[in-house]
């Protein structure tokens, strides 16, 4: 629908569009500027009070003999003292930018209307990530502005090749999906491939922001945990993958930032390990690896090793528990997996002011109690706290959790099964990990299959800076 010459048709359709006498937080504001009937539409909480004042205070002094002709030209380009607006015809357009936190103006005998973009949300600062944190290094992180999101990113890489490209996802939430990429570095195959993609999502809203839409991007099965995208806080990680070629997707209203494509390798990677010196950061690489490494399989070799103790080697016979416990070591297991799951999801709901009592209870309760009253032999508690340690080795939380997965269906088999449950959980693992494919279907273990030795390298030890930069020239 578009605009027309008469005022109080243009309102009437504007009012329904928006719904302004029924929402008390869209308003209308009409004045007169030359004599002419006008009004300006805006969202209450997104305007900026100090440029409202002064863009009214600037109109409404305006003289009839200041507009007589051009009216809206002459607005923009001598009245209104502000950087970004744009004119409109179409009310449908109209509607999205006030509703995305804009102003619209409207002037009688005009069938062009005036945006301006003199909008500001509610934000918090930027902060340190709570997820991946550094000793060393930046201590911002993304907010839920896209605008201040991006602006985060070209603080860091300013290449004018480098391009943010919006579009807007979601039939009724109109929610701002950025595409950000450096242009001589990225695979325009899959960069199409991904615009198509969002261009044809059919959903009323992104609920749950980046997380509803990673599920309409990527194919995968429901019964694999294993992520195929990898999410940041941190401005520098995004910056780093950019010069890579890589992809990132930013979602209003969202402090995290899609990255693809991914292999199952990128989640093992984080920033600290480039904030230090090569050998630390190669150190702190190989303690990940192990960790991860004992968050799966801690747990089940040390039940194997139990139910075949006699058949251990000498220096290896102090493995086991010395005293029989009034449950099954395999049920033990199972018990404090469960309590362990549940300590972790309450630690993310208790507030900060009851998180020392919530680790308080949860070590006495989980720890010496259950010793004392026989529900649990110390092993079990060790080696489910070496578990769980090792889960949180990993920077990412999405891969994590997915090894908690593969290490709770381990032990299942292996306490069913003994060594043949053993074999079959790896073998479900393996497969699972070979199976998944990343954004392109390129293969999820990359390099280590296809075998790229160059690519390996640079996975098992940190590589100096020096050379990453040269590898990104080249």
């Amino acid at each position: 629908m578009k605009l027309q010459i008469n005022f109080n048709e243009n309102m009437r359709s504007i009012k329904n569009a928006l719904g302004i006498e029924k929402s008390f937080d869209i308003i209308a504001r009409e004045l007169h500027i030359a004599e002419k009937k006008s009004c300006i539409f805006f969202i209450d909480g997104f305007a900026k009070d100090d440029i409202m004042y002064y863009i009214l205070n600037t109109l409404q002094q305006l003289k009839k003999e200041d507009l007589k002709k051009d009216v809206i030209k002459n607005l923009l380009n001598k009245n209104i003292a502000y950087i970004e607006v744009d004119t409109f015809t179409d009310l449908e357009q109209m509607q999205l930018s006030v509703l995305s936190g804009a102003l619209a103006l409207i002037v009688d005998g005009e069938m062009e209307g005036i945006i301006i973009d003199a909008r500001t949300y509610p934000v918090r600062g930027p902060q340190e990530p709570e997820t991946e944190k550094v000793t060393r290094g930046a201590k911002d992180s993304f907010v839920e502005t896209v605008i201040f999101n991006t602006a985060l990113i070209r603080r860091r890489v300013r290449d004018p090749k480098l391009y943010f490209e919006i579009q807007q996802v979601g039939a009724r939430s109109k929610t701002d999906v950025v595409i950000g990429y450096i242009d001589d570095l990225v695979d325009h195959g899959l960069l199409d491939k991904i615009r198509k993609k969002i261009e044809n999502i059919r959903v009323d809203a992104l609920v749950m922001a980046e997380k509803t839409l990673v599920e309409l991007l990527v194919e995968s099965k429901w019964y694999n945990p294993l992520p195929q995208v990898k999410y940041t806080e941190r401005p520098d990680v995004v910056a780093a993958h950019l010069m890579e070629g890589h992809i990132a997707i930013i979602v209003d209203t969202s402090p995290s930032v899609i990255l693809l494509p991914v292999t199952i390798f990128h989640f093992t990677q984080h920033a600290e390990d480039y904030y230090q010196n090569i050998v630390v950061g190669t150190y702190l690489r190989w303690m990940r690896f192990i960790g991860m490494f004992l968050s799966i399989f801690a747990i089940p070799i040390w039940i194997l090793l139990v139910n075949h103790h006699e058949s251990l080697p000498g220096f290896l016979k102090f493995i086991g528990p010395k005293e029989a416990g009034e449950i099954s070591i395999f049920v033990q297991f199972l018990i404090l997996e469960f309590g362990f799951g549940i300590l972790r999801i309450a630690s993310v709901h208790t507030p900060n002011v009851l998180s020392t009592s919530l680790g308080i209870i949860g070590a006495l309760l989980i720890g010496d109690l259950a010793i004392n009253v026989g529900w649990f032999i110390p092993e079990t508690i060790l080696y489910t706290v070496i578990s769980g340690v090792g889960t949180f080795a990993n920077p990412s939380v999405e891969f994590g959790l997915s090894m908690t997965i593969f290490r709770i269906v381990l032990l299942v088999l292996t306490g069913l099964f003994d060594i043949w449950g053993v074999a079959l959980g790896i073998i479900i693992i393996i497969g699972m990990i070979y199976r998944t494919r990343s954004f392109d279907h390129k293969k999820y273990t990359w390099p280590l299959y296809p075998f790229d030795w160059s690519a390996l390298k640079s996975i098992l030890v940190r590589k100096p800076i020096p050379q990453v930069g040269k590898k990104n020239k080249e």
